[in-house]
């Protein structure tokens, strides 16, 4: 297929300086694709990025923004069978460098050689070029085919579903009936809802401080819901669970509060799982998890192809996106929906761009 020479895309000017302007279309090198893109969502990640930026990040006024999309391939690079042009995909973050230590061992979303071009490793949307643009390339072994029951929109939203998986089996998962609470009704903390009931979880409890979302968590499936502003975590947790707490967190809140939340409700013996990002040093009473023999476990991004069970599980109904996708902008207004999803207005959980 015959691709213009030059795109739409959104670059990072400055600090919260995005700014629309023309690109050359990229091309895809062995083992790539290009691929036209006809949704991307902003995420908490990508206000991090926008605001103070994160390790290996791009230069300013070269960098193209957004991790969170999905179109259709356009174009494909030398060796690549695996994908037609035609395809609809959906893409996930992390491309390892597939030499270190950590890639070979199937952790590739801790490549020891993370941000390092010449080496092979990709991050889009972190370390190179995003999806906030027309187009964008992608290593094939950071895309996944769309089912045809699920939308581009919803597809976008499929990387978050991952971390929330990776996050569960990275702990080695639950026996099945085990009580799961998430700490945190974000995007994440909703997706972990969804993905501890598809996997079997007996009682799934949701804390948060908003009545909206905590809502929206009970419509997805959480049993029980606390609002932290009315009722005591720690007390709830234990009422709920004969006294013991849960047999695994998730704690998709980044903060001190939370992690010290997490240690208190989680059972003797329990597991806790970090999936939220930390924006600042956070201090918790680490001497009760060792007292209590608790194992607390870390998740970067959406490992172990966690990305393509996330999909299978949405094509089969048992998860889904489409409540989390509250707002949809075209990608020239770009700057106003950052706005909205930062401020929160009208409920933003995700919002969709379309190019």
């Amino acid at each position: 297929m015959n691709q213009p020479k030059m795109m739409r895309a959104a670059v990072l000017h400055d600090w919260n300086d995005i700014r629309m302007v023309q690109r050359p279309v990229p091309s895809p090198g062995p083992g790539e694709v290009l691929i036209k893109v006809e949704s991307c969502s902003i995420c908490g990640g990508d206000v991090k990025i926008v605001t103070r930026g994160m390790l290996k990040q791009p230069p300013m006024d070269s960098f193209i923004i957004g991790h969170e999309y999905a179109g259709t391939i356009v174009e494909l690079g030398e060796a690549v069978d695996e994908y037609a042009i035609g395809d609809r995909v959906t893409v996930e973050v992390h491309k390892g460098c597939g030499r270190c230590r950590n890639c070979i061992d199937g952790k590739y979303t801790a490549c020891l050689n993370y941000g390092n071009l010449e080496k092979g490793h990709r991050a889009n949307g972190f370390t190179t070029n995003g999806g906030f643009a027309e187009y964008a390339v992608n290593h094939v072994n950071t895309i996944s085919k769309i089912p045809d029951n699920i939308s581009f929109d919803e597809a976008t939203i499929i990387t978050t579903a991952g971390t929330a998986l990776f996050g569960i089996e990275h702990t080695g998962g639950f026996v099945a009936g085990d009580s799961v609470a998430v700490v945190g009704p974000g995007a994440i903390g909703l997706m972990a809802v969804q993905c501890a009931k598809a996997l079997g979880a007996g009682k799934v409890i949701l804390t948060g401080t908003r009545d909206e979302r905590l809502a929206l968590g009970k419509k997805l499936g959480a049993d029980v819901v606390v609002n932290l502003n009315k009722e005591d975590p720690i007390a709830a947790v234990k009422r709920e669970t004969g006294g013991y707490g849960a047999d695994l967190v998730l704690l998709t809140a980044g903060n001190s509060a939370s992690l010290q939340q997490a240690i208190r409700i989680v059972r003797k013996g329990g597991d806790i799982v970090l999936v939220a990002h930390f924006e600042d040093t956070v201090s918790a009473d680490l001497g009760l998890c060792v007292q209590n023999s608790n194992n607390l476990y870390t998740v970067r991004g959406e490992g172990k192809r966690c990305v393509h069970r996330a999909l299978e599980l949405m094509r089969m109904g048992k998860i889904q996106a489409k409540d989390l996708l509250t707002h949809s902008y075209p990608l020239d207004e770009i700057r106003e929906a950052f706005r909205v999803f930062m401020a929160r207005e009208g409920g933003a959980i995700r919002i969709v761009l379309h190019p």
